[in-house]
């Protein structure tokens, strides 16, 4: 009783407050201006891509370093 209708109020506002937008995204994803996915949604997405590509690029550099002096003979 007391949990269905508590749940049917919870439910039905958060639908109302909730607006879609899928289609607006659609717009944006789909609109051709010669930009890659991974930036087209703008400011946020490229600093996001470029943080990635630096930690990625910098991880490699420090798994490559090390992988080299791991390689190397000990010294006496």
């Amino acid at each position: 009783g007391l949990q269905r209708l508590a749940f049917r109020s919870f439910s039905s506002t958060a639908r109302n407050q909730l607006k879609n937008k899928v289609p607006e995204n659609q717009k944006i994803f789909q609109e051709d201006n010669g930009l890659p996915v991974h930036i087209k949604g703008g400011t946020v997405d490229v600093l996001l891509y470029r943080f990635t590509m630096a930690i990625t690029l910098g991880g490699t550099g420090f798994s490559l370093y090390w992988l080299l002096a791991a390689s190397q003979p000990r010294r006496k």
